[in-house]
């Protein structure tokens, strides 16, 4: 039975005020006004550093490792504080779990924050393993960061579920299929499109076929 591996955020829980938030910090320690949820949405999905040059660029100013570390230790003290699981995904991850599938969460937020949130929500019970932005030297889109999750459940067939393009490029580049959320932050052209949680669970059952 193939192995599911979760993106984090916009797959399975909406944290876009919480990284917003933490942003909006680094932002105000520079002397910068805050950015919007709206503006910062399309800045997520390539990691905390990405994100913030993204957020100073806004500015036409430059982001620096000082201003990461301060991301880094609000966003994961707050990493819950606004964030919420997104309806319908724990009774799948329930379903899929009593099915016998694997489970596993490859995400390009830091190892620690991803694993505090999943925690702090009653998530964490669901996940054999969580692979970080941080937990190796790649990061999705680079296949070998979900090569690494996969390794680390002992599996080599899997299925990847994100909101990303990212997501699915890592799983096109191990030949592994993928289902793109319509919930989340990105916006993609794929063939399987779960537009609520429970079309996750009716995609699988028909990618086994």
């Amino acid at each position: 039975m193939r192995a599911i591996i979760f993106d984090l955020d916009g797959t399975l829980i909406d944290s876009l005020p919480d990284i917003a938030a933490a942003a909006n910090h680094v932002l105000s320690k520079r002397g910068l006004p805050p950015l919007t949820i709206a503006q910062v949405k399309p800045m997520v999905g390539d990691g905390g550093r990405a994100l913030l040059s993204k957020a100073f660029a806004v500015y036409g100013q430059i982001s620096g490792e000082d201003d990461y570390e301060v991301f880094e230790t609000y966003y994961t003290a707050h990493a819950s504080a606004l964030t919420v699981i997104y309806p319908g995904i724990e009774e799948i991850l329930q379903n899929l779990q009593a099915a016998g599938h694997r489970l596993g969460v490859c995400t390009n937020k830091p190892e620690a924050a991803a694993r505090a949130v999943l925690h702090e929500l009653g998530l964490a019970g669901y996940f054999q393993t969580v692979m970080g932005g941080n937990s190796t030297p790649y990061r999705k889109p680079d296949p070998r960061h979900l090569a690494a999750t996969l390794a680390s459940l002992n599996v080599d067939d899997a299925i990847m579920i994100g909101d990303h393009h990212n997501d699915l490029a890592a799983a096109e580049g191990l030949g592994l299929p993928a289902i793109f959320v319509s919930w989340g932050y990105g916006a993609a052209e794929h063939r399987h499109v779960a537009h609520a949680a429970q079309d996750i669970q009716t995609i699988i059952k028909n990618l086994a076929r």
